[in-house]
Order: structure tokens, then sequence, then C-alpha cells
């Protein structure tokens, strides 16, 4: 490939939308045949609905990173995207449609119209978020682009729940499940939200039957006392044990209800004693079932009391506690309130309060299923990073409760069950049926109901791949070799796609977790739309470019913990491209169009090669190693700080030297180096800024091909010299004191000045005089003297090295009296700093009441000025000897 010239500045805009096409198009995301093996992953479904967000641009980043990476290894990579049909979201959203387009309802539609609805609307819009993903730079094999509703997923969802009704696993019954009155649906647990709220504990009196007395209970939710059918205390409560196995007269009702003594109660909560309120609680449902107690329903479907409440029948709930307390206060049952800060459900679709609701639905018996996949996950076959997570999956898989799959919903999978009007029993088949495969009726009615999202979700790993037919796919890429998601929803969806994997396919289906943290925004906070601090990705891909954003997520990412996210953080890497982009011109520009790299001559390289090089070679190991385990936060920096730092702000200077000097030997030794270098940096790159590299290495002399097929680099052709790096590391730190002491005295870059480098140790003088020319031409010194217990000049600057004092004489490059003034100055307005702040800092009040980041914040200030002052005081002194 012939070389070209790179603009004067890298324009995203002009470039990724191009190269994307061309990977895609050149079918360059396929797997190939692979040297070592197959690597494969699956793309966490996002919602058909969706459009991108940050969670979804990091999840994703790290994903491509992965897949590009071993991609260059030489594994066969495969890397399958895909969408979720978003049950609720979805629906409702087509919902909302027909509202403010036709003023109708889906009931208006009928099922199968307004399923049909539902489809066209997915095949014109479905596709955003994909195309989003697409402009992140995912490098996901599209040819395999799949959908949870798609015919063959449809088909694996029906075979896994029919196989599971056979084996006793599914079940219809009555259990609390989450229902939204809105939605007039039940919803999994990771579709209730937990927001902290203001509430109220009432401290209710109920009245013992034998008017010995009464016991106080204390609740959040007074308009379900209707509901109750007990009271419990804890059987080892010394103030209650009196008390059990009498009876209570439930107020504002005409029932009476038993006192129960049940380990459940904390004896600490509240007054100790608990209303069961089994048809409305999760909890109080098991303590009923413990002790024989029915469950009465005193809300609706739609969130409104039943004839159960009374004169409160038909209100909603929201006003119905408001008259309830009011009349639990005329009557005198209200002993006082208490303002409470709760955790309550909302649906995460509308927003509604989400109510604990007894309801018949279909369940999956979770301990079997969560028994085998422990116990596989404890053998060793599966692997979580990091590897903390590993407790908490065990611990929620030990604590599991059954699995509610059936949602009153129109869009999703419709449960395969079909129930007889002549003999009442329930037909399940993988076919749709036209008669009662009991008696034989054709008067069958199928469930109304569809399956949970996650339902589908959870067969993810291997449906996508084709199961239950047996595939080329399943055969070479299942199991997959690692998840990508987020520690939020390891329980939701990650262990269920372990235990479906393993039950249906009898291998886990991954071989490792990378579990990353979730964004926030600079103080720390969950980014929110209602809180108004929420970031668009699309519009930072717009401003600063897909590259930028993909690096600012990935070199902030450490596994398992939460990342902050600024502006500046974006900004700080797109000046890390443009960087990269002037040193590749810096490098194009030396190097004559056609011109061929030469082998390199280690015998002949000069002290600056051989540091690049060995440094080089120990990057790419750093940067291989921690990609081996998905560390790419880790990779990313070690990169980063050998491209700015001594690559482009060291190396190429000293390059400089070679490409402007008059030997063509030395010139051409140089050109080899910085190719070297610089297609290697491409490399070690690629899998984090596609983009740009593949820009880059398109203009590289004698390339072939496309960097995204390129080989990953290898570090044993490259020198190692150790020894050439110390001496290296003795120059920049001369180098860098010179140069720190010319900004902090303003001595301009063309005045020349003397430079006293006293070193007491042989073997650090020999080093530095080996050295003494580039010194003094990177410091445009008027001489260097180097000695061992040479007398410090007078009125001189120092700098402190290691093994070594640099000196730099004063006397006639600054106004000494001017200097001495400015530097007393600022001496005392550093001291007034920090006593300012010593003195906030001793005030217990701010401590203790101020935010602690606030107090952070100042300590930290502090230090700072703290460190400033012994600076300046370290230099008066300088000037005063």
């Amino acid at each position: 490939m012939s070389q070209r010239t790179l603009p004067t500045v890298y324009d995203p805009k002009s470039v990724e939308a191009r190269i994307y096409e061309v990977w895609e198009q050149g079918g360059h995301f396929a797997p190939r045949e692979g040297a070592r093996g197959t690597f494969s992953i699956v793309m966490p479904p996002p919602n058909v609905t969706g459009v991108l967000h940050l969670g979804h641009a990091l999840d994703t980043t790290l994903q491509d990173i992965a897949t590009r990476f071993r991609r260059m290894q030489g594994y066969a990579a495969l890397w399958i995207p895909g969408t979720d049909h978003a049950g609720i979201a979805t629906q409702a959203r087509v919902e909302q449609a027909l509202r403010e387009e036709e003023g109708k309802s889906r009931y208006d539609l009928g099922r199968e119209a307004f399923v049909e609805r539902v489809w066209a609307w997915k095949n014109q819009y479905g596709g955003t978020i994909t195309s989003q993903i697409r402009a992140l730079g995912a490098s996901c094999d599209w040819s395999r682009e799949r959908f949870t509703m798609d015919p063959g997923l449809s088909r694996a969802v029906r075979e896994v729940f029919v196989r599971l009704y056979e084996e006793g696993l599914i079940y219809r019954g009555n259990r609390i499940i989450n229902w939204c009155p809105r939605c007039r649906t039940a919803l999994s647990d990771i579709e209730v939200e937990h927001v902290e709220e203001q509430g109220v504990l009432y401290h209710v009196r109920y009245p013992l039957e034998d008017g010995s007395g009464d016991l106080v209970i204390a609740t959040t939710r007074p308009e379900t006392m209707f509901a109750d059918v007990a009271v419990a205390v804890h059987p080892d409560d010394p103030r209650y044990t009196a008390f059990v196995g009498k009876t209570i007269r439930l107020p504002l009702s005409h029932r009476s209800i038993p006192v129960i003594a049940d380990a459940y109660v904390e004896r600490d909560f509240g007054t100790g004693c608990l209303k069961i309120t089994p048809a409305h609680d999760a909890n109080d449902f098991e303590v009923g079932q413990r002790h024989g107690l029915p469950a009465l329903v005193c809300l609706d479907q739609d969130g409104r009391l039943t004839d159960l409440a009374g004169p409160f029948a038909g209100l909603p709930r929201e006003e119905a506690r408001n008259r309830v307390v009011e009349a639990l206060r005329e009557q005198g049952y209200l002993v006082r309130e208490e303002a409470l800060d709760h955790a309550v459900g909302h649906c995460e679709r509308c927003g509604t309060v989400v109510e604990p609701y007894l309801s018949e639905q279909w369940f999956v018996k979770m301990e079997p299923l969560a028994k085998d996949a422990l116990a596989r996950a404890r053998a060793g076959e599966l692997r979580f990073l990091p590897e903390r997570f590993m407790k908490v999956f065990e611990q929620w898989l030990t604590n599991v409760r059954d699995w509610c799959i059936s949602r009153q919903l129109w869009w999703g999978h419709r449960i395969p069950a079909w129930y007889c009007a002549s003999c009442g029993q329930i037909s399940v088949s993988r076919d749709d049926l036209d008669h009662c495969l009991h008696c034989g009726s054709a008067d069958i009615q199928q469930d109304e109901d569809v399956l949970d999202t996650w339902f589908s979700s959870a067969l993810w790993p291997f449906s996508t791949m084709g199961w239950p037919e047996s595939t080329s796919d399943l055969a070479r890429f299942y199991p997959t070799t690692l998840l990508v998601t987020g520690y939020d929803i390891l329980f939701f969806w990650v262990a269920r796609m372990v235990f479906m994997g393993v039950h249906f396919t009898g291998q886990m289906p991954f071989e490792s977790v990378l579990l990353h943290g979730l964004l926030r925004d600079a103080k720390g906070q969950k980014m929110s739309k209602s809180k108004g601090n929420g970031i668009d990705p699309l519009d930072v891909i717009d401003r600063y470019g897909a590259d930028a954003l993909r690096f600012m997520l990935a070199s902030n990412t450490v596994p398992g913990n939460d990342l902050r996210f600024t502006m500046e953080k974006v900004e700080g890497a797109r000046n890390f491209l443009n960087k990269l982009w002037n040193a590749a011109r810096f490098v194009l520009m030396n190097v004559e169009e056609g011109w061929t790299p030469e082998p390199l001559q280690v015998q002949a390289l000069d002290l600056a090669d051989r540091f690049i090089l060995h440094r080089l070679g120990d990057t790419i190991r750093r940067v291989t190693s921690a990609l081996e385990v998905y560390d790419v936060g880790e990779a990313a920096r070690a990169v980063y700080e050998f491209t700015w730092d001594e690559f482009c702000d060291w190396y190429i200077e000293f390059a400089k030297i070679n490409l402007y000097g008059d030997r063509e030997d030395k010139k051409r030794q140089t050109q080899s180096v910085l190719l070297t270098v610089l297609s290697r940096v491409l490399m070690l790159l690629h899998p984090y800024i596609p983009f740009v590299t593949e820009e880059i290495w398109q203009a590289l002399p004698n390339t072939t091909g496309m960097l995204i097929d390129a080989a990953w680099p290898e570090a044993e052709d490259l020198p190692q010299d150790e020894r050439a790096v110390a001496q290296m590391r003795v120059a920049m730190d001369v180098i860098r004191a010179v140069r720190n002491v010319r900004s902090e005295l303003q001595i301009p870059p063309k005045t020349s000045v003397p430079i006293v480098i006293a070193c007491d140790s042989e073997g650090v003088r020999d080093v530095v005089e080996q050295v003494r020319e580039m010194i003094s031409r990177f410091c445009n010194a008027e001489r260097v003297d180097i000695g061992a217990g040479i007398e410090p000049p007078k009125q001189a600057a120092v700098q402190v090295v290691t093994g070594a004092k640099i000196y730099i004489p004063l006397v006639g490059l600054i106004d000494m009296d001017a200097e001495r003034e400015r530097l007393k100055k600022e001496a005392g307005r550093l001291q007034a700093e920090v006593e300012r702040l010593e003195k906030k800092l001793a005030n217990e009040n701010f401590v203790h009441r101020a935010p602690q980041e606030v107090v952070e914040q100042e300590r930290a200030k502090l230090a700072d000025y703290k460190a400033k002052l012994l600076a300046v005081e370290a230099r008066r002194a300088s000037l005063e000897a």
C-alpha cells in the first residue's frame, strides 16, 4: 500500500463512518480460521426500543476490546449481536403511539392486530440502537444478528418451557409477585427500581378481644390492614409471650385475628409487633404458609381497595391511606406517627409504585436448577472477574426464590399452555394445539399471558447459536469464552443464564464473567434523566468522536468498580488521540514515500533507540498480560504512558538529532526505529481506538491489509537493554529538572544556562557522563560540569534527582532582588492559605456536617498548599546561600 499524507488535524467525522463501512462490508467481523482456537462472546441484548446510553457504551467498548484483541492474537473470534423484544417497554411504546395518533387502546385493535402493529413498529424503529452501537465501532458479526423473538429463538423458548414443565420444574400457582397497577402486569425484580422516599411509620393500636389491653403495631401501609389475618410477635420476646394465642379485634373492621409467634419478626423494629398480610407482602406470605393462615386480598389489580375494606372500597390506594389514617385518628386507634426514610419499589417503565400482590402465575422452581449451577461453579467451571463476585453469586443461588415467569402482556413469547373447558386440564405443547391432549376436546383456550423477557434472554448464549438444533456454530463456539456485563444484573441475568446453560447443555454458558461497574457523574451520583445529570453518549461522539469516548471509558475502568464520568476526561482522551495523530504525521513527514524500513542493526543503535525499543517490549508484555485477564483499564494506562511520555515526549525529540543530522546511516536507522515503534503502538491501541489507528495504519509505507486483521505485536524480536533504560532515565530526570527550573523562573528557552551536576557515586557519575551531550542539547546548556564533592554554587537553583544534585547558578540570568521579593510574597500568600484551611479543618462542625467529599477536597487543598510552601521556602533559601 502506498504511503499517503495525513491531514493536519484529525477529524473523526470524516473517518469513522467510512472506515466502519469498509470493515463491515468487507466481512472483517466474521470469525476466521483461528490458529489458536476460538473466542466467542454474546452481546447482552439491549432493548429493541432503546437508544445508546453510557452503560451500553461502556459495555460495548469492553466487549469490542476483548474481541479485537483475541482476533489479532489469531483466535477465530465470534461476537454475536442482538436485541431483546423488551415486552413491557415495547408494548408501552406502541400503546402510547396508538393513544396519541389514533385515540385507541390495544383492546380496540384486538390481540392479533395489536401484535401485528408491534411487529411493524419493531421493523421500522427497532434498529435504532444497533445503528448507534455501530457508530461506537463494535466489531460484532452482524450477519449473525439475533432477536429474542426470531423463529429460531422462539423455538428454543418453547422447548425449554415444555421440558421444564415435563420435569415438574415449571408450575402454576398462587404466590406473591411484583405487580404494576398501571401496566397491569407482573414484573421481574430487575424491572422494579427501589427509590429512597420519605414516608411515615404509623403506630396503630390493635385492641385485644377480651378487653385486657392492646398491641401496637407499626406499619407504613395502613390501607392494607383490611387484609390482616394475624399479628405476629417473636417467640422469645418477653414483652409479648403472654399474648400469643389470644385474639385481636381488627380496627375499622368487624373481624378478629389471632396473635401468633414467629421468628421472622424483628424485635428491634417498630414495636416488635407485626401485622401479617399474606396477600400483600412476600415475607408475610411465607409466615402465613407456615401457620396455615388465609390470604385475603384488599387491593385489586388497579390499586384500588376491594369490598373487604368496607366504606373505603373503590378508593385508590393513595387516597385510601389518607382516609384510613384519618379514621384511625378519629376513633382513637392511631398512637403516633414517625417519619421514616425507606426504599419504595417503582415500576421501571412507568414510575408507578409497585404492589406486592398475591396472584396466580407461572413459576420456575429455582432450587433444583440453582443447586446444579452452584455445584458446577464451585467446581471451578466458572470464573468471575473480579473474584469477589463469586461469593455474591453463591449467596443469591443459596437463598433463591421461585421465579415468576408470566406477564400480563400481548407482546412476547406467549405461554404454550392450553386450558380445556371440558376436563379442566392444562395441555402444554411445543406446537400450537387445536384439541386437549387429555380428553381430545376442541374447546380449549391458550393462556393469555406471555413469558418474562428474562426467560428468553436466559437462553441467549446457546439459543443464538441455533439450539436445540445441533448447529456448527454451537459445536464450534459454545460454551462461549467471555460474558461482559454490569454487576447490577448478576442475579437477574447472569445467574439465570448459568442455570439454564447447565441444565440444557450440560455446560456452563461461558468460561469467564467480566463484571464492570456503573457509570456515575462527577460527584459519584447515579446518572438519571430525573436528576438532570445524564449524558447522551451520542452527543459525546458527535463532539469528540467514538474513539475518544471509548478510550476515556476503558482507561478509567477498574473491574467491578463504578466509574465517574466527566467531560474533562473525554477531552483528555481526545488530546491523547491528537498526540498520537501528530506523532504519526511527524514520522510520515520524515520518511520518503516508498521507503522500505531496514532491519534493525542492534549493535548500531543509539542509546535512545535501545531505550525506546526496550520499553516498547516491556509495554507489549504489560499490555498483553493485562488483556489476557481482561483488565482493560490497566492495559490502557500502560500503553498511554508509553505512547505519550516515552515515545511522543521523549524519543521523538531525541530522534530529531539523527533525522536532521548529516549522517545518512543514522537517519535511516532512526526512521526504522520510529516506524517500528509507531506500527506496534497502533497495534496495541487498535482494540481501544480502532478508527484513528486504522486511518494512520493505512498511511504507513509498505503496510498490507487492514489493521483490524493484523497480528498482535510480539516483543521477542525487540532488543532488551536494562542499562540503556537506566542511562536514559538519568538523562530524562536531569533534563526534566532543568526544564522545571527554567519554567518556574521564566528563563527564556533561547537563553543558555550553566549546569553543575554533583554526583558522589562513581556509578551515577559514569552514567551522567555518557549522557552529557544529550543533557547539553536538550537543556540549552552553556556548559555541563560533572564531578564529585562539588562545592554548591552560590545563589543557585537546586534540584535533586536519584544519585545527584543539579545546580543552576542564577547570577546574570534573573533579577535576584525581584525574584526574592516575588518568592516572599508567594510564601506569604501560601502561608495564609495554609492557616485558613487548618482553621477550617479544625472546626468539628464543618468536618462532621459537611459532605465527606467536600471535607476531603479541603484536606487535599491543604496538603497541596503545604507542599508548594515548602518548595517556595527551599527556593528562597537557595537564593540566600
